[in-house]
């Protein structure tokens, strides 16, 4: 028998959720707290050290700028995304399937910290089967409207 062939290249769903929910806590925490930016050390440390040349030439001042740049470009990234995010939840409609899968996504990972699966789907009133049929489908979803959808690679011999 012949194989048929498949021109949608198969999805690899734990390491997308991963990926996902990696998004989704880094955007939450993002929210809660926003950026830190690094201040100059204005006293300096003194530390033993041992006697001889090091050559070495502190540059405190550019060092903090350099990470305030790299760090100001990661909350562009995550403001970004937390846009993106907010798009789509706005996106899913206001009928019972764009309202249950806003829920969840909104309470189990946007909302509050350490909150389990089992502490939402009983305050949504549904049951775990049900909650999880929900929630793989909205994770679909915003995994391909995100683009974090992870394919597995298959490895083939040459033999074959």
């Amino acid at each position: 028998m012949t194989k048929q062939l498949s021109f949608l290249p198969k999805i690899d769903r734990t390491a997308t959720q991963e990926e996902l929910e990696g998004v989704l806590e880094s955007v939450r925490i993002h929210r809660q707290f926003g950026m830190m930016r690094k201040e100059m050390k204005v006293t300096p440390s003194y530390e033993m050290r041992e006697h001889g040349p090091t050559h070495a030439v502190g540059k405190p001042l550019e060092d903090v700028a350099i990470a305030n740049i790299q760090q100001s470009k990661r909350e562009e990234w995550l403001e970004g995304m937390s846009l993106r995010i907010e798009q789509f939840l706005n996106r899913l409609g206001n009928g019972r399937a764009g309202s249950i899968q806003r829920d969840i996504i909104c309470k189990r990972y946007l909302e509050e910290e350490d909150i389990c699966d089992y502490m939402v789907y009983n305050e949504i009133g549904m049951s775990e089967r049900t909650y999880r049929r929900w929630k793989s489908k909205a994770f679909y979803k915003l995994a391909f409207a995100l683009g974090l959808e992870v394919y597995d690679t298959e490895e083939t011999g040459g033999n074959e």
